[in-house]
């Protein structure tokens, strides 16, 4: 697949293609496990945002000489386990020294090349749907800060564990073709992404929008990583916020997300049996805006 989808796509035949992606980054949490466990469910959900099976991965491991082999057992041991919860098998890696921990994971799968995932497949009047809420990125910054409690730390760290399997496999239940994983570039980078891949407009409501219970406060604390700046930078030319929308609000709309969730576009003649089935498996989903002609997003209260 050309630019900007999540991962490269290699045709096999007219049923199956190869999908291969690799991510990895230093730590966003103090404990090791959590640690790996979040790297790996981040690396494995490129395969998922296209809609596609991980089946095989090989570890990418950079680790200080000094830090305690118990720590590193702990950050392969997290990523392992998460692997496993995806039906996936590490066969291997490679592993180097360096100054600051480093952890991913390189991944394979498969899809139906007719049944991808793409960031150009939604279309006017499609439903938006998010299968995560926002407010990683502040909460795990407010970590290194010092600023966060233990309850908002959990919330966070069990969503960003979260595997969007299940969510990918009901997108592709319900005949979902547009869509992404909401990462780096924040819930209004990547959405955009899709705008301008797909050639429609979004109009995106906050007030339907799901933030984890401690994000609004550390906004209101402008605590944001460095990310949240350079996304509205890059990416605020192309919004169009309600003149009421405070700046903490539009900037958590901006903020990096890591093993976020997958925002789809939902055929309307799709969407009740989606939300209607993802809540029989316990699946959270939350509907936050719709697609439209045009080629910006609006952000409405």
């Amino acid at each position: 697949m050309g630019e900007p989808d999540d991962a490269a796509v290699w045709r096999l035949d007219d049923q199956r293609a190869l999908v291969l992606t690799t991510d990895f980054f230093t730590p966003v949490v103090d404990e090791a496990y959590d640690y790996g466990a979040i790297a790996a469910a981040n690396a494995l959900s490129d395969v998922y945002a296209m809609g596609g099976q991980p089946f095989l991965a090989l570890n990418i491991v950079a680790m200080p000489s000094d830090l305690p082999v118990e720590q590193v057992t702990d950050i392969l041991r997290g990523g392992a386990e998460t692997a496993r919860q995806a039906g996936v098998v590490i066969a291997g890696g490679h592993t180097i020294q360096d100054q600051e921990p480093k952890y991913g994971l390189v991944v394979v799968g498969f899809v139906n090349p007719s049944k991808m995932l793409t960031k150009s497949g939604a279309r006017p009047g499609d439903i938006l749907v998010l299968t995560k809420p926002l407010g990683f990125g502040t909460t795990t910054t407010a970590l290194k800060q010092g600023k966060t409690n233990p309850t908002d730390l959990a919330e966070v760290v069990g969503w960003m564990k979260r595997l969007n399997k299940v969510s990918s496999e009901l997108a592709l239940e319900f005949g979902v073709r547009g869509g992404t994983d909401v990462t780096g570039y924040s819930l209004l980078g990547h959405a955009y992404e899709v705008v301008s891949a797909s050639g429609v407009g979004m109009r995106i409501s906050l007030e339907q929008i799901p933030f984890t219970q401690g994000a609004n406060r550390y906004a209101q604390e402008w605590i944001f990583p460095g990310g949240a700046s350079d996304n509205r930078r890059y990416f605020e030319s192309h919004i169009r916020f309600a003149p009421q929308i405070a700046e903490t609000s539009q900037m958590l709309l901006f903020d990096p997300q890591t093993s976020g969730g997958l925002l789809l576009a939902v055929p309307p003649d799709q969407i009740n049996g989606l939300l209607a089935r993802a809540a029989r498996l316990g699946q959270p989903l939350w509907v936050i805006g719709e697609t439209l002609p045009g080629d910006f997003i609006e952000v409405i209260p």
